[in-house]
């Protein structure tokens, strides 16, 4: 199995638990994040469990306000899922994953993703957003 279909298979496998957790309690779940543990602030990824549960549930207001990023990254794995399959069945292999993160498109999402986390915390940090 290629680094492409293995990610793509814990994405997925990330978002049909998502989807079995019940979103009436995700909010009173345990800290995961290491970060946020320590300092009590965000980190660029914070969030992101609850966004899932959330959008794999319907509520994608509750979603965008718990991390923006949560539906671009299931978007993304679902995109990846498709091209892993898709290689499987035209019995190519799929894209190395390093070639597909290297793209501009992926390095741009990333840059935007860490631009989010660093105003989010600039903004907890000054009280104008409560902490997650």
């Amino acid at each position: 199995m290629s680094s492409t279909e293995v990610t793509a298979a814990i994405g997925v496998g990330g978002i049909v638990i998502a989807s079995l957790l019940p979103a009436g309690g995700i909010e009173d779940g345990p800290v995961l994040c290491p970060f946020r543990a320590i300092t009590g602030l965000p980190c660029p990824g914070c969030g992101l469990t609850r966004s899932w549960v959330y959008l794999m549930h319907g509520d994608i207001g509750s979603s965008l306000a718990s991390n923006w990023f949560g539906p671009v990254l299931i978007l993304a794995i679902l995109v990846l899922a498709v091209v892993a399959v898709r290689a499987r069945i035209s019995r190519r292999r799929p894209t190395d994953l390093d070639k597909l993160v290297r793209s501009p498109i992926i390095l741009g999402f990333f840059g935007l993703f860490l631009a989010y986390g660093a105003v989010r915390l600039i903004l907890t940090l000054t009280g104008v957003i409560d902490p997650i």
